[in-house]
């Protein structure tokens, strides 16, 4: 399992696509934002331009465990772009039990003998949010964070497109 995280357009997804094509020519991408608007819609059919032909792009807002245990033996590589999305996904699910998923996503990943690389974004570095749920997502991505990067075998920050190896 490897981590690739830093801040907005800081060069993750590209490093966590360049890092997926070492290993093997069956390469999955799993896209956790959901375009529900013309915006996000265009951005999505860019980023799939972008990777090409060589990624089946998978599209999974809410359920990573289940995804990673079903398919991920199916691919070289998968890309899991991205954790903090997801993770607001499952905060504003009617589930958004957000500690049982952390813990179900890391006993996943982690018991998966398939390559996942993980993207996901640094949101603690900033200022203190001015409301209480923009606090608390803050908190919980920190905590996935550092869960995921205690479980992966490789961690990388990103900084100005340059991958700095942390672990």
């Amino acid at each position: 399992m490897i981590l690739v995280g830093g801040g907005s357009r800081g060069g993750k997804t590209a490093y966590a696509l360049e890092r997926a094509r070492r290993f093997g020519p069956r390469l999955a991408y799993v896209a956790t934002a959901e375009a529900l608007d013309e915006e996000m819609c265009a951005r999505a059919t860019a980023h799939r331009n972008e990777r090409g032909q060589q990624f089946t792009t998978i599209e999974e807002p809410l359920a990573l465990p289940a995804l990673i245990e079903q398919r991920a033996v199916g691919f070289d590589a998968m890309v899991i772009d991205c954790l903090t999305v997801w993770l607001s996904n499952v905060m504003l699910s009617e589930a958004h039990d957000t500690e049982e998923a952390t813990r179900r996503l890391v006993e996943a990943a982690s018991g998966n003998g398939s390559t996942l690389i993980f993207v996901t974004n640094e949101v603690g570095a900033g200022i203190v949010p001015d409301n209480e749920l923009a606090r608390r997502f803050r908190d919980q991505a920190g905590w996935l964070n550092q869960q995921m990067a205690a479980a992966a075998d490789e961690v990388y920050l990103m900084a100005f497109g340059c991958p700095l190896k942390v672990k």
